[in-house]
């Protein structure tokens, strides 16, 4: 199963399939990049059901070649012996030669090798899978991960993870890749030799940018190898597009240099689910036998309406701030119209909780943004390190001056729709559902007790990045002290972490789900050693953590 993939032939195949791609100034991509051929970003799957899954490869043909068939098995041993599925599926260059296919008849809670065969026979890399089981299940375990953003480091929370035998599921809750130009990182950023293509210095914006950021992406032996073992569960955020994107825009969209929002959002979606092993529906409940139902959803480019940035810089501009800010708390925060799912979504999940909940299952909503209320403590302003510079201090200002009028400090998150945040709570205690929540964003790890209306509602994990900084690039303190005056300042807030990389671990049996961040010791050198990890649960019925 082990599978050496040297980098420099990764990159180059990576780059392929693209048709008329140009280099900046015009240039076409050199030669040796078209030479690589065959399956060159081995397997993947997903969309995991008890009797079905979906796999995914890619494969480019020789040139001049505008089609292939290729043909996948699925077998209950690794050397094909007891093949046991199968079918066929056709690929080109008007999918980037990218290739899904679903394959049914399977059975509950059992492991399975899949593998490609092209036309001439050559098959691809062998992959590992694991079909959801049915039934009553003791234990189920899944990874969680967010924010892998490739020039700032090695995807060791990747290569940790795949190489555990204690994990059923992978769930990516978004920022998958992200969209900037290698300008924007600062030199100390950045990884040398990891510099995502294309190399120009604007953001993905096209179709094909889009496309060769990904392939880039899935070019790194380690995610490889994480797709290779065991079926992933993935949903987009905001860097898949662009950044704070919603239906009609992005705060990193600017229509008078890079055009209308509405091709850019479609090209993101489009290479997104070719690229990865995702259905077309938009979002999904997958049961977990009658242990657990995950969910996936979608918060970003469907439904979710404009942030409330503007009418908050506004308040912050006004002769008097602090009431512009109460205002501000008391209307345009509070827009019962404001979404992040839509009413669709919404009315959807609501249903999914009432029919599951009530059944006793656990609810883990994989989600890309946190839920949980947080305020900007205080004391953060002491804290800034002189190096963070002067805009940075500024936002931390203004989130410290909104904290104390109860204004949050993150509108792109759940907190800038209370609304829509109160009304998904709602659902779960009328359901009386045991909900978990699974989400990302941050780049830090925090663990939340859910409330609404003074009620437990359920509980929050909240992964840290796999390679992205957080707040703590900013801090020039102790993490331990401004973790502490998180705790300190929301009500909601269990515990912290905020200077560490990694990955969560989720536990799931009958009579409480166990979460653990996992904290690889960095992300400067490829490397699996370990710092050291957290761990919290919560009991059945309880709805909270204890602290």
């Amino acid at each position: 199963m082990t599978i050496d993939i040297e980098r420099r032939r990764l990159i180059v195949g990576g780059t392929l399939g693209l048709g008329a791609l140009l280099l900046p100034g015009g240039r076409s991509l050199a030669a040796d990049l078209l030479s690589a051929r065959g399956f060159s970003h081995n397997v993947a799957s997903g969309e995991p059901a008890a009797d079905a899954m979906l796999l995914w490869t890619r494969y480019v043909p020789a040139v001049g070649t505008d089609e292939v068939l290729l043909r996948a098995e699925v077998a209950l041993d690794s050397d094909f012996a007891r093949v046991v599925a199968g079918g066929s599926v056709h690929t080109g260059a008007w999918r980037d030669w990218t290739a899904k296919l679903s394959v049914d008849g399977l059975q509950p809670g059992t492991t399975y090798w899949y593998r490609f065969i092209a036309p001439d026979g050559t098959p691809s890399p062998t992959g590992r899978t694991r079909t959801l089981p049915a039934g009553p299940v003791p234990r189920f375990g899944l990874a969680v991960f967010s924010c892998s953003n490739l020039p700032m480091g090695w995807f060791n929370a990747y290569a940790h993870a795949a190489a555990r035998e204690d994990l059923d599921l992978w769930l990516h809750v978004g920022d998958y890749v992200y969209e900037y130009g290698i300008a924007s990182y600062p030199a100390d950023d950045r990884i040398a030799g990891r510099e995502a293509m294309p190399a120009h210095d604007h953001e993905m914006v096209s179709l094909a940018d889009y496309r060769l950021r990904l392939a880039c992406y899935r070019a790194d032996p380690d995610l490889q190898r994480l797709h290779q073992m065991a079926p992933m569960v993935a949903l987009w955020d905001d860097h898949e597009s662009a950044n704070d994107s919603w239906e009609g825009g992005a705060q990193n969209h600017q229509p008078a240099s890079e055009g209308d929002w509405g091709p850019r959002r479609a090209a993101a979606m489009q290479a997104y689910r070719e690229w990865m092993p995702v259905s077309e529906e938009p979002w999904k409940a997958y049961a977990i036998g009658e242990l657990a139902t995950l969910y996936r959803t979608e918060s970003r480019l469907l439904a979710r309406t404009r942030p409330a940035y503007p009418a908050l810089q506004a308040a912050h501009a006004a002769s008097d701030p602090d009431a512009a800010l109460r205002a501000f708390r008391d209307g345009a925060w509070q827009d019962p119209g404001a979404t992040m799912l839509g009413s669709v979504q919404e009315q959807w999940l609501a249903a999914e909780f009432a029919r599951n909940g009530r059944q006793g299952a656990w609810q883990l909503v994989g989600m890309g943004t946190i839920l949980g209320r947080t305020l900007m403590p205080e004391q953060t302003l002491d804290w800034v390190s002189p190096q963070a510079g002067a805009k940075v201090l500024d936002k931390f200002r203004r989130d410290v001056r909104g904290s104390r009028q109860g204004v949050p400090m993150w509108m792109d998150r759940w907190d800038g729709y209370p609304a829509a945040r109160a009304r998904l709570l709602r659902s779960a205690q009328q359901a009386d559902a045991e909900l978990v929540m699974l989400s990302g964003d941050s780049h830090n790890a925090w663990a939340y007790s859910l409330l609404e209306d003074g009620t437990p509602a359920g509980v929050e994990f909240a992964g840290h990045s796999v390679t992205s900084h957080g707040i703590e690039k900013s801090m020039g303190v102790d993490p331990k002290q401004v973790a502490r005056a998180f705790i300190e300042t929301n009500p909601e807030l269990d515990w912290a972490d905020t200077s560490q990389r990694g990955y969560m671990m989720i536990d799931v049996r009958p009579d409480q789900v166990t979460g653990e961040w996992v904290f690889l010791q960095g992300i400067k050198q490829r490397s699996t050693a370990v710092a050291g990890s957290h761990r919290m649960a919560v009991a059945r019925g309880q709805r909270r953590f204890s602290r």
